[in-house]
């Protein structure tokens, strides 16, 4: 192998090495190298919008396991339980 083709393959492993730590959000710090996840807006809107329907469904299990669990037979008071569940987003 001359010089020449040598430069060219340790400039190729470098440019995939450099590809690879960007595809996966390998952030570089002053002590070192470090793997996370990069914080844009993209991810930070869907995180938002996870934790609202984590929240959302935590409240409909509440209301579900307070049915569940009433001693009340009104099927009346339960009818409208349910109605409000449906019109929840």
């Amino acid at each position: 192998m001359n010089p020449f083709e040598m430069v060219v393959a340790i400039i190729v492993v470098v440019t995939i090495g450099r590809v690879l730590q960007a595809r996966y959000g390998v952030v570089r710090t002053k002590r070192g190298e470090s793997f996370a996840f990069r914080d844009d807006g993209a991810a930070q809107a869907e995180n938002e919008r996870l934790r609202d329907e984590l929240k959302a469904m935590k409240d409909r299990l509440a209301v579900l396991e307070r049915l569940a669990t009433d001693n009340n037979d009104s099927g009346a008071r339960l009818d409208r339980e349910i109605e409000k569940l449906r019109d929840r987003p």
